[in-house]
């Protein structure tokens, strides 16, 4: 096979390597739909801001680490994540002044670093960022349910890239089990109120409400690492959501719900422990046979000289 033929499946183990390859892509072809198709959708401007902010956080945060553990500063420093974060915060967060970008994107960051638990960070960067400004600017930083609108095409597209992202992941678990059961309450409660199934399909059928269940509810370093516990914790967030939905009629209730029960994440990994998630995949590790020298100095004794021995420190 010669090079030209080789490329694409070289290409595709690349990006295949790390999952959030395939999360920036989705994301960015989100955000360049939201931004072409609607009026109220996704600005550069506000993307700008929140990847500075995110960038800036992301900096900050890995020069502290660094610092603490006597590194260089900028070693590990993580830009693929502080761009995911960047994106969603983008693209699901509307506010009133482009600042508000900037703080939900550093706020999130920020938060990823300062408040973990043996070495984890329980809240979703973009989530924690977003509920932070909606919770203390009100109606100045919102989020918009039906941005994207009702088309089959958005919840196929943001479906299929979805998938593929997962599929790396491993992760698809825990977005089917936020989906089913937060359609089957909503269809449950329609049954026993003698409502229209037009009602929980209308529900269901968020632009928004898909990218929370495939981008941000699936983060594989805030949720439980093993299948159990991320489908537990699936179906309670899908609970809590329909009960905001229902009860309070909370804007951003996925949001809400996923930040206010992000304290399970390190009690079902306590219960159930499972491998931590890792985003790049490493090669097992061989000890390669060391070739034989072909001559050592240490051994070679000048003709007629004693032998000395030296004492191994």
């Amino acid at each position: 096979m010669d090079a030209a033929a080789r490329l694409p499946l070289a290409l595709y183990r690349r990006l295949d390597a790390d999952p959030r390859h395939w999360q920036i892509i989705a994301l960015s072809g989100l955000f360049a739909f939201s931004y072409s198709t609607s009026s109220f959708g996704a600005d550069p401007l506000a993307l700008a801001y929140a990847f500075t902010g995110a960038m800036l956080a992301q900096a900050l945060g890995t020069g502290m680490l660094n610092l603490r553990a006597q590194k260089q500063l900028t070693g590990g420093f993580e830009w693929k994540s502080a761009l995911i974060t960047a994106l969603g915060v983008t693209i699901l967060l509307r506010a009133a002044d482009p600042w508000i970008w900037f703080a939900a994107a550093f706020t999130g960051i920020a938060l990823k670093f300062l408040i973990r638990i043996k070495g984890k960070h329980i809240f979703n960067p973009g989530c924690i960022g977003i509920v932070a400004m909606m919770l203390l600017l009100g109606r100045d930083a919102w989020v918009s349910p039906g941005q994207w609108g009702q088309t089959p095409l958005i919840a196929g597209y943001a479906l299929a890239l979805a998938a593929l992202t997962l599929s790396s992941a491993k992760r698809l678990d825990i977005a089917l089990g936020f989906l089913g059961t937060f359609a089957a309450i909503l269809f449950a409660r329609a049954v026993w109120l003698g409502d229209p199934m037009a009602i929980p399909l209308h529900q269901m059928a968020s632009g928004s409400l898909l990218i929370f269940a495939f981008f941000m509810i699936t983060d594989p370093r805030s949720t439980p690492d093993s299948r159990t516990g991320r489908l537990l914790f699936a179906m309670a967030v899908a609970g809590l959501t329909a009960w905001f939905m229902i009860g309070p009629n909370l804007r951003g209730a996925p949001l809400m719900a996923l930040a206010a029960l992000a304290v399970l994440t390190p009690v079902l990994d306590h219960i159930l422990p499972a491998r931590r998630f890792a985003w790049t995949r490493t090669q097992p590790h061989t000890h390669p046979t060391p070739p034989h020298p072909a001559y050592t100095p240490a051994l070679i004794i000048p003709w007629g000289t004693k032998e000395t021995r030296s004492h191994e420190t």
